[in-house]
């Protein structure tokens, strides 16, 4: 995202948004807490293009997945609709310095795996490529080293806080929400912590699942997050009656609906769309401008 010089009132991860309209100000005081302002979007996406299109990469040796593509087609989506990537603290809104998609990983395929929180910065220059390749150095780290993970950050935190009697955890914890809710967490609870990204994904088709809802918390500053679902065939039937058989994913999204309104969230989920039937999109650069007049 723009670097912006910081000023009063901005936190040290995000600007603060000092123009409001009433009544998204007093909508922040209606309703304080992220838990309670969160609004659902169910939506199935056409992926036959996408499909198509990686596809074709792997045939030319390419090394692709689909989760690496919808990481950077969202990322894309918050650069061209930077809303997306506010956040309400403390009754007052905020946009995040930096576009950051953060995910957990399982260190192994199994019922009592440990799981760690990764996060993926998506810098302005960024493309699929590139983004892929960060995805899958981070993911490949853990597993390879799955007797002994190499761990940092909130991932240690969390380890060293869970195993804590009621007597201690429960006023730390305490003691860090406080913090987290004044913009004064020390930096190392912050570091691969997924509550302070733009937005948390899940990619649930990879364990043959469908999407779900998953709530979005009052810690952190995260404000969205989106389940993929299985990709699927299914028939369509377009506006003249035709039938098809599509490459069908549904898509559970969760929003804090005080940081945009829904004509805006409905034009986040159309561009996304756009991207998919457009996959060579996401061969430029992830801050490049979108100009389409197929998005109404």
């Amino acid at each position: 995202m723009e670097k912006y010089k910081r000023r009063w009132g901005d936190r040290k991860d995000a600007r603060r948004i000092r123009e409001l309209t009433g009544m998204a100000q007093i909508s922040m005081d209606l309703k304080p807490n992220r838990s309670v302002s969160d609004v659902y979007i169910n939506q199935k996406m056409d992926l036959t293009k996408l499909v198509e299109y990686v596809e074709k990469k792997k045939m030319e040796g390419i090394d692709l997945s689909y989760f690496h593509t919808f990481v950077t087609a969202i990322g894309k989506v918050i650069y061209n609709r930077p809303k997306l990537n506010r956040f309400v603290a403390n009754r007052h809104l905020y946009e995040h310095n930096d576009v950051v998609i953060s995910f957990v990983a399982k260190v192994t395929f199994d019922d009592h795996a440990e799981e760690m929180m990764i996060l993926t910065d998506i810098q302005p220059d960024d493309t699929l490529n590139t983004i892929s390749e960060k995805i899958r150095k981070k993911v490949n780290k853990i597993r390879d080293n799955k007797d002994n993970v190499d761990k940092e950050g909130a991932n240690i935190a969390i380890d060293v806080l869970g195993k804590l009697p009621n007597l201690l955890r429960i006023p730390i914890v305490g003691i860090f929400k406080w913090c987290d809710k004044k913009g004064i967490l020390p930096s190392f609870l912050i570091k691969d912590n997924l509550y302070y990204s733009s937005m948390i994904v899940s990619n649930l088709g990879s364990i043959k699942c469908g999407a779900i809802f998953h709530n979005i918390t009052d810690f952190g500053s995260c404000s969205s997050l989106a389940t993929m679902g299985e990709i699927k065939n299914e028939e369509v039937i377009d506006d003249s009656g035709e039938r098809s058989v599509k490459k069908i994913c549904e898509f559970g999204i969760n929003l804090d609906e005080r940081i945009a309104d829904g004509y805006y969230f409905a034009k986040c989920v159309q561009l996304l769309q756009y991207i998919f039937d457009n996959p060579e999109l996401l061969e430029v650069r992830a801050d490049e401008k979108i100009e389409t007049n197929e998005i109404r």
